[in-house]
């Protein structure tokens, strides 16, 4: 039965940051669990991850190519898998796709060194609902970064494809109410904020970026997956509402 062997694994400190870190993470691969743990072994951390799911304290499920992933027992997932003869105990793919995407750019702006002197990483926030009461918008993410000069305030949304781009202008429509309402300031304690959305081609990005210079040439930027590494990341690597020229985010 899950969870009966519970008594019989010993956790460690590292253990209880990966379990820690799921609380917002949700859900997390094999990379991304020896980022936060800091496994420095492949094997060790196949070998633990196991060891914990086979205890209670994970529960597991494989996509793609047998790509194993791990969440934490009692958790709801937004999105359950369907069998033809009813409905999973498993999250849908898409759904997992799109989270560990989300948790590359949380891990890079966490754990990855900011390459630009003199800034530093804040904190990360995740939502589950709304954190505005009058605007109906949940982000992907949320992150600050620092400087002696002040704080860099940035919703994260990350576009997989699937949904059609009248969809995602209204998300940015709601972005700028959130903006011009001044509940961010009440909210988040900041004066402004950037979105950073992210994409999955230069192609998609273009459809995206004309849909919302339509409504605004502020607070958006735009970039593809490729640019979540630790290279590219905070290089001039983002475009804007309009114009030809990347910039950096920093």
């Amino acid at each position: 039965m899950a969870g009966s062997n519970r008594t019989s694994v010993v956790l460690q400190e590292r253990d209880r940051r990966l379990l820690e870190a799921l609380e917002s993470m949700r859900v997390i691969n094999r990379e991304q669990a020896k980022v936060v743990a800091g496994f420095r072994s492949t094997r060790r951390a196949n070998d633990r991850l196991l060891i914990l799911a086979r205890a209670g304290f994970l529960k597991r499920a494989f996509i793609g190519s047998r790509q194993a992933v791990y969440w934490l027992p009692g958790k709801t997932l937004q999105e359950r898998g369907r069998k033809s003869d009813g409905v999973s105990s498993e999250p849908a793919a898409l759904f997992l796709n799109h989270q560990l995407e989300i948790n590359r750019v949380h891990l890079l702006v966490q754990y990855a060194a900011i390459p630009v002197r003199g800034w530093w990483f804040v904190r990360w926030q995740d939502f589950q609902r709304p954190p505005s009461a009058t605007v109906p918008l949940i982000p992907d993410g949320y992150f600050e970064v620092g400087s002696q000069q002040g704080f860099r305030p940035v919703f994260v949304e990350v576009d997989l494809g699937t949904e059609a781009v009248p969809v995602l202008a209204r998300k940015a429509s709601l972005y700028l109410q959130l903006a011009t309402s001044g509940e961010f300031s009440q909210l988040f304690g900041r004066s402004q904020f950037r979105v950073l959305l992210i994409t999955t081609s230069d192609r998609r990005l273009q459809n995206i970026r004309g849909a919302v210079a339509k409504l605004t040439d502020k607070i958006f930027w735009f970039g593809t997956l490729d640019a979540v590494s630790p290279e590219r990341f905070w290089a001039a690597s983002w475009l804007r509402p309009t114009g030809d020229q990347r910039q950096s985010l920093l």
